[in-house]
């Protein structure tokens, strides 16, 4: 990952761009704590690749690995995640107000079907 920035808003955001990395965190958050193999598994990508990406969630902040003798085991820290969710929080009111027109237009429309008998 380029290091644009230091800021750990920045680095989270650049760690959720890729899909692998957001498949990876997304798995974590479901199954609390996994081994490396176990997470790369189901992942369409090879190991040293899988490794590469949990360096990047590691630099952001986003996972913590503990190495038990020969094994790695990874947990979700979304600490990172809750900075993320702040910053986008003001933006909630265009997503909410478009979900409501559009609900708004799908009644109008079946009000409309009903009235004509179909």
């Amino acid at each position: 990952m380029a290091n644009y920035s230091d800021s750990p808003l920045d680095q989270a955001f650049a760690a959720l761009s890729e899909p692998s990395r957001r498949a990876m965190l997304l798995r974590l958050a479901r199954e609390s704590e996994l081994t490396v193999g176990e997470l790369a598994r189901d992942l369409p990508i090879k190991l040293p690749t899988v490794l590469k990406h949990l360096n990047v969630l590691s630099e952001a902040g986003l996972v913590h690995r503990e190495k038990q003798g020969r094994t790695v085991r990874v947990r979700l820290n979304a600490e990172p995640l809750k900075a993320a969710a702040e910053w986008l929080a003001p933006y909630e009111r265009f997503w909410t107000q478009s979900l409501d027109r559009l609900v708004e237009v799908a009644e109008a429309m079946e009000a409309a079907k009903t009235v004509r008998g179909q």
